[in-house]
């Protein structure tokens, strides 16, 4: 991955190349951009783009972050939002759940999947089946990312304050999101996903194929959403 994007500054993916000339970081601002850009007729992608600028800070471990005003608003007119958003505060839950999506969930997969050793070496095993490796990138993938990866998915459940049995935050964490949800609703967005579906979707298939995604649907009541969620991604639905 990393000779894939070596021509780029930003270190992180997903990277959305506009023209050639013109690069957008950042999953939530790739598409809430996007999504403003499908939407707002009026504003050129270049306008759209300037309506999210970049921030530069240092965070509490002395590293320098890059962070983006507004990456969970959409760029709307009034009638525009009305249209996507006919019920009051459905816009406003949207961006909850989307921030939620990147401030909390994301957190728990790297724990959960290099929960043990053995899960460590199967899902680098996956990756390295599903990559571009040679045999010999391939073992030290393997091998080396795996253990990398177990003591890093250790400190990474130190930082967050997880619980010793991290499974037990990740299957909170999904509960409650299906709670939120609620008994009456398909998706968050209704009859059809929002941004805020697709978010957490995208956060939970990174597991699919490994013992923790396994664990998490049948110790969960996430499943009829996801299963909804794999069928909208696969026919393209969605508010618009």
């Amino acid at each position: 991955m990393r000779q894939e994007i070596k021509w780029s500054t930003y270190r992180k993916v997903p990277i959305l190349m506009v023209d050639d000339d013109v690069q957008l970081n950042d999953s939530s601002v790739i598409i809430s951009v996007l999504k403003t850009y499908l939407i707002n007729k009026k504003k050129s992608l270049s306008e759209v783009i300037r309506c999210y600028p970049e921030m530069k800070s240092v965070n509490d471990r002395g590293k320098e972050v890059t962070e983006y005003n507004n990456k969970y608003w959409l760029m709307l007119s009034e009638d525009e939002n009305a249209l996507l958003y006919p019920e009051k505060g459905m816009s406003k839950e949207e961006r909850k759940w989307r921030q939620w999506a990147d401030d909390w969930l994301v957190h728990l997969i790297s724990p959960n999947v290099y929960r043990t050793t053995g899960e460590a070496l199967a899902s680098f095993d996956y990756i390295v089946r599903e990559g571009k490796f040679s045999s010999m990138e391939g073992f030290f993938a393997k091998y080396v990312g795996a253990v990398a990866m177990f003591i890093i998915s250790k400190r990474l459940k130190s930082r967050h304050n997880l619980q010793d049995d991290v499974r037990q935050d990740l299957y909170k964490a999904v509960n409650d999101w299906v709670a939120a949800i609620g008994k009456t609703r398909k998706f968050m967005g209704g009859d059809e996903p929002n941004l805020a579906d697709l978010a957490v979707f995208g956060v939970l298939r990174v597991m699919e194929g490994l013992q923790a995604f396994d664990d998490m649907m049948d110790n969960t009541k996430v499943k009829h959403w996801y299963q909804r969620m794999e069928r909208a991604a696969l026919n393209h639905e969605g508010r618009n």
